[in-house]
């Protein structure tokens, strides 16, 4: 499974960030891999870096069976990795009744 990390102009995509996201998507996620050929990861700032907020970043990602549509789940949150997590967590929600629905239950 490949991950691509996509950010708006308001959150620096660093190799440091692309590292830990990809490390929390493998810890979410992981266990999907062999059935995704990619997720992207979409991460922005709501608000802009001024205002900031309790649900100022959002997450959104987007899985990409290797034998289906592509399934995604999104959440905002008062900062990135919360954001990454609550996404992650909705996404492996829906790939888990995704893999049931394919094994036939």
């Amino acid at each position: 499974m490949k991950i691509l990390l996509n950010t708006d102009n308001q959150i620096d995509g660093t190799d440091a960030l692309e590292e830990r996201v990809s490390a929390m998507i493998e810890q979410y996620l992981g266990r999907f891999s062999s059935r995704l050929s990619r997720l992207e990861v979409y991460l922005s700032d709501n608000n802009s870096p001024i205002k900031g907020g309790p649900a100022n970043k959002r997450c959104a990602l987007e899985a990409r069976p290797r034998d289906g549509d592509p399934v995604g789940a999104s959440h905002d949150d008062e900062d990135v990795e919360k954001a990454i997590r609550g996404a992650a967590d909705k996404l492996r929600t829906k790939l888990d009744a995704w893999v049931e629905k394919q094994r036939g239950y």
